[in-house]
């Protein structure tokens, strides 16, 4: 699943994507930090990964393995 980052806040490394069907989908700062990350922008594009409940459990940039 792909999304683009609508708000980061880099002190708490949490923030909410926008999915492309317009869905808002907030992540916490252990997927931020599952992904090796050292920051992310605004309209930037991320690959999410959910777990079986639907919680975003990494974020990464869709190149990224």
């Amino acid at each position: 699943m792909q999304g683009t980052v609508a708000t980061y806040d880099a002190s708490t490394r949490s923030g909410v994507l926008l999915l492309d069907d317009g869905t808002e989908l907030a992540f916490p700062a252990r997927a931020f930090d599952a992904s090796g990350l050292r920051l992310l922008r605004l309209g930037q594009r991320v690959r999410i990964e959910r777990d079986a409940a639907g919680e975003v459990v990494r974020v990464t940039l869709p190149t990224m393995a």
